[in-house]
């Protein structure tokens, strides 16, 4: 009904009761709907024209799992946020800001990202217990989180790994992880399912794997592959199958 108000389809369009109604659905956590109050500020679209309350609203529809609201987020993450007085949520629906720099030690957006692990991942033949325990010592599910290395969003790719891959967007969260899940089918292939060595390629690369027959010796690749099996046992994982083999694809 917020759209219809919005776009004057069949009724007399009302800016005024399109935002009160969009107010009333993001409070749920629509994602679009707060996203469309973002767009409403951005642009001076029948409110006063706000860049701080536009990224206060594209945050909360960011968390909420709008992949374009994470790109605009990501675009204004300098602007300081402001607090729309004009729509007030309950402290319980308050959402955490986004932090691009640094991952957050709390994200509660983790099943937001289960529920994309679980459509990608199977489509690769790979576990997505694995996937989930790599973005979490990647991202720890932060969809914006950029490295110093430029390694970008949850699945931390790098501009070389994301065009391999043939990812164009590596700030799309399921683009994303498509991207990161073939990398790690690519290497279980390549590591005849060791999972050790996999997790040791996806952070210090395969080529440093290949050289040492193993876990290279650098203390950071032995902590992560360390970190990642506290949360993943399990040292061997079923060879997936040649991408030609996979029988569809997600999303």
């Amino acid at each position: 009904m917020a759209m219809v108000y919005e776009h004057g389809r069949g009724v007399k369009q009302d800016m005024k009761q399109a935002y009160r109604l969009y107010c009333k659905s993001a409070l749920t956590g629509d994602a679009i709907s707060a996203y469309s109050i973002g767009f409403m500020y951005f642009n001076g679209r029948g409110l006063p024209r706000n860049l701080g309350m536009a990224v206060y609203w594209f945050r909360k529809a960011a968390v909420a799992g709008d992949a374009f609201s994470w790109r605009m987020a990501y675009r204004f993450r300098d602007v300081v946020p402001a607090e729309d007085p004009s729509c007030q949520e309950d402290a319980k629906l308050s959402t955490p800001a986004i932090n691009h720099a640094e991952a957050p030690n709390h994200n509660p957006n983790r099943d937001i990202v289960a529920e994309w692990v679980n459509q990608i991942a199977p489509v690769y033949s790979i576990d997505p217990a694995l996937v989930m325990a790599v973005i979490q010592a990647e991202s720890a599910y932060n969809p914006g989180a950029l490295s110093p290395k430029h390694a970008q969003g949850l699945m931390q790719l790098i501009p070389s790994t994301a065009k391999r891959f043939g990812v164009k967007d590596p700030w799309n969260p399921m683009e994303n992880i498509k991207g990161g899940v073939a990398y790690l089918s690519w290497l279980l292939r390549h590591f005849s399912g060791n999972v050790e060595w996999t997790l040791a390629a996806y952070n210090a690369g395969e080529n440093a794997v290949d050289r040492h027959q193993g876990v290279p010796p650098y203390q950071e690749t032995k902590a992560y592959v360390k970190k990642i099996l506290a949360h993943y046992p399990k040292t061997t994982h079923p060879i997936p199958p040649l991408p030609s083999e996979h029988p569809t694809d997600a999303g």
